[in-house]
């Protein structure tokens, strides 16, 4: 017998999410093939990732992330941000709201011109980090925002090949044994950056990446001379806002990362 399962599909600046009420276990069991088959963009809804709306006793709900490849995320910035949306959408909770994530407590506020997220403060910040790539050296930085993020800062975008260099920073030996997501920077102003980022678990540049531009933002603002707000422009041509206080070198609080997030079509799905 089939069960259909109710889904909706999220845009948070072109990264895209099949999002699910779970609070009633409606999806159970073998979590990370379920997500590879919906997040397939061939053979299902396509999607760079599948989130879980779950019941919480500690906060409005808990919000589980897996990546195209099946892996589960400890946090997603811009995925945060689509189920803040979801679950404004369908009454799961209220404009303002906390849920639970494996990186930490997430508050998020909906509003008319977006989605804004109070981020885990970031840490581990660390500079000069030298990598051969391709035959080539780079100096990265690298910073945990929720999740771990590697970032080259360089003077253009438009000739770097994310996938093959961000492929082999991503795997490389000084970050592992997690891995990192992979980000190629650019400043434009003090306010202004603009970020290409290459998504450990999707395996591939993405549209965009909050987590990623909270990193690059933190990273220009720390070796760059970028002040808050940060406007970070993502591939997708969207403009996600970073804005933080600075508490001392390498430390920042009250981290917030705000855009769009909206709801492109709902649909079900059937599973036997």
């Amino acid at each position: 017998m089939k069960k259909e399962i109710a889904f909706s599909k999220m845009s948070a600046a072109g990264n895209d999410f099949v999002l699910i009420d779970n609070r009633k276990k409606a999806v159970a069991k073998e979590l990370k093939r379920f997500a590879r088959r919906i997040c397939d963009r061939k053979d299902g809804v396509g999607a760079d990732g599948m989130i879980l709306v779950e019941a919480s006793k500690k906060a409005d709900f808990k919000m589980r992330i897996f990546n195209r490849d099946g892996s589960e995320a400890e946090m997603c910035g811009n995925g945060a941000r689509a189920c803040a949306q979801f679950a404004y959408d369908n009454r799961i909770a209220g404009g303002s709201m906390t849920f639970q994530t494996l990186a930490g407590m997430i508050e998020a506020r909906v509003m008319k011109d977006g989605v804004s997220l109070k981020m885990v403060s970031p840490k581990n910040i660390r500079t000069g980090i030298a990598i051969a790539a391709h035959g080539e050296k780079h100096e990265f930085q690298s910073v945990d925002t929720g999740v771990p993020h590697a970032v080259l800062f360089l003077s253009k975008l438009d000739d770097i090949d994310v996938d093959k260099c961000g492929c082999a920073v991503r795997h490389h030996k000084e970050f592992s044994p997690r891995g990192t997501n992979v980000n190629f920077a650019r400043v434009i102003d003090k306010h202004t950056i603009e970020v290409r980022t290459y998504e450990r678990g999707v395996e591939a540049e993405t549209l965009a990446c909050g987590t990623g531009s909270t990193a690059s933002a933190i990273l220009a603002a720390e070796l760059k001379g970028c002040a808050s707000p940060v406007n970070v422009r993502v591939r997708s041509g969207d403009i996600l806002t970073i804005s933080f206080k600075k508490a001392g070198s390498g430390q920042y609080e009250d981290v917030f990362l705000k855009g769009p997030a909206v709801e492109t079509f709902k649909g079900t799905l059937s599973r036997k």
